[in-house]
Formats: structure tokens, sequence, C-alpha cells
């Protein structure tokens, strides 16, 4: 198998070069992921992509050729599917994953799965996870996490090995590709709610329409803190998505007002969600989050939902 055919669509030159098809780019991935594609013709089409800008066909099957990749997934699936690919480099502590941990204390399963290049860092997804109570396993064991705590943090290097190398080819281009993009729309165990968090504006409706090429019921993509689902309380944004398979946009909201960054405050974490300090900015973006979560999944009164789930979140027995 040779991937000369798409890089030749890609790469024909002005006025004749044309976007891969949905069939196409899932044709074109399974050859990568085979490994059987030569690396300098690999390299070809995720920088031609990158140059003529990907379209929603190709995404949706590129991610299609990727889950089919993927080891089969014993157990009940997840109710939500959360990504973290973001880079990360500028942002602070990953408050996201709190509001990730209070959707699954309601009663939520939620997959998380990631890779971030900041992992040596005090604000690290893979470090922060423990303070939150959320293990990091493998794949396999992932289905009896989820059963047991009602979330679990899956690596994307546990998860396919060859998709982490695709990833990583960021350091040899010196630049994203759409890599990153199918990563976010992977949904691994195939949940029915799909939060994706994306740092560019445009890549909200791309990531919408691909999803609804693959038949994703309920998606939520929001500009979210450095590029994570993760909701600035103090900004009314407009979040892109899916109801049903149909098009959907609605308002974040502001629950808070003033000006901030996500990086201002200097509380941790772990300070934050034991309540060593109070800090009602942190607070306001791990609850505003939670409750952007909790209304994909149809909770009513997501708002009042995500406060009660914060203040309960030491006991959840009692939310």
């Amino acid at each position: 198998m040779t991937l000369a055919p798409y890089v030749a669509i890609l790469g024909r030159g002005q006025g004749r070069a044309r976007s891969l098809t949905m069939d196409e780019a899932r044709a074109a991935m399974k050859i990568i992921l085979s490994g059987e594609g030569a690396p300098e013709a690999i390299g070809a089409i995720l920088m031609l992509l990158r140059m003529k800008g990907e379209v929603a066909e190709e995404i949706a099957g590129f991610t299609a050729a990727a889950r089919a990749a993927l080891p089969v997934w014993h157990g009940a699936r997840p109710a939500v599917d959360w990504p973290s690919y973001a880079a990360g480099r500028t942002r602070g502590q990953p408050w996201f994953l709190a509001a990730a941990r209070l959707v699954a204390q309601a009663g939520h399963p939620v997959l998380l799965h990631g890779w971030n290049s900041h992992q040596a860092t005090g604000a690290s997804v893979r470090v922060a996870l423990g303070d939150v109570g959320i293990a990091q396993v493998g794949w396999d064991a992932a289905p009896a996490e989820l059963a047991q705590s009602g979330i679990a943090y899956v690596p994307l290097e546990k998860m396919h090995p060859r998709l982490m190398d695709l990833l990583r080819l960021r350091d040899t281009f010196g630049l994203r590709s759409c890599i990153n993009t199918v990563l976010r729309m992977l949904n691994p165990a195939i949940a029915p709610v799909a939060l994706q968090g994306v740092f560019h504006p445009s890549y909200r409706e791309l990531q919408r329409d691909a999803a609804a090429l693959l038949g994703q019921p309920t998606l939520r993509v929001l500009k979210g803190g450095g590029g994570e689902f993760e909701h600035h309380p103090a900004k009314d944004m407009t979040l892109h998505g899916l109801n049903r398979g149909d098009l959907w946009e609605g308002p974040t909201g502001a629950p808070m007002t003033g000006h901030h960054r996500l990086s201002d405050t200097e509380s941790t974490l772990s300070d934050v969600w034991n309540g060593v300090v109070q800090d009602d900015f942190a607070t306001a973006i791990i609850t505003s989050t939670a409750a952007l979560a909790l209304a994909a999944l149809g909770v009513a009164d997501a708002g009042c939902r995500a406060q009660t789930l914060w203040q309960s979140r030491l006991h959840p027995r009692a939310a």
C-alpha cells in the first residue's frame, strides 16, 4: 500500500489540487497507522493539509480510521468523552479536572484521555490527576476503573502508541498538524456526549461538522483555557456543537464579573479542591465548566447542580 495517490490529490498544484473525501482520508490514515506508509509521504500529507486547511470530511475520515485501529473497549460506555491534548505552555492549573470529577460524582462516567507537552511543570495535567482522585490507567483497565470510580484518565501512549508517534511529529515539523484535531475528535469509547476544547475559534465549526459526519449525538466545543474544555467564568462565549445529531449553538453564560486571566490565581488545584484555601475565581472556573458539561448531559438547572456537587465534593454521597 502506498500514500502516493493521496499526496498527489493534495499536492497537484494550483487549480488542480483538492481536498480528500472522507473515504480517501480514512484509507490514507489506515495506511499511515499500519506502518506501511513512507515517512516522507506521511509528512507530505500532514503538511499539505496544514497549508490547505483541513475540511470536515478529512478530519472525520482520519478519525474513523484511528478509532477502528484501537483495541476493543470491554465494558460499559462512558457517558462523557473528555479529551485533553492542549499544549498548555501558558495555562495555569488544570481546573477542568475538578469539573470532570464533579460530573463523575453526579453519576455520569467520564473518560479522560490525552497527552500534554508540559508534563514537567507544576500545572501538569498528569501530575494534578491525583489531586482530585482521578486514576491514570491503561486502556484495558479503564472500563473497570470507570465502573468503580466513575472516571479514568488514559494516556495516549497507552491507548495507541502509533497515534502518539504521529503527534510527536510536531517536534520534527516545528508545527502542529491535523493529528491534534483528530485526537480531540477520537472519542475512543464512543461516549454519547463529547466535550472538546479548542485554542483557535475557527476549529469549533470544523470539529462540529466532522462530529456530525461521524454520527456523534451530542457535542460541545469551547474555546477554552489553554485550548482545553475549561470555561472562563467572566466571559460569555458561544458554544458550538450538536444536539441529537443536529447542529447547535448556545451561550456559556458568565456567572462572574471582572477582568481575570485563568492563570492569575496562585492557588493550586489540590488546595482549592481540599478546601485548604478559598478561591472564588478558581471555584467559579470549576463549577461553570461542570455546569456546561452537565447541561450537555441534559441535567436540569445545571448551574445549581454544579454548585451542590462542589459543596459536597469531599462527601460525594451527600450530593
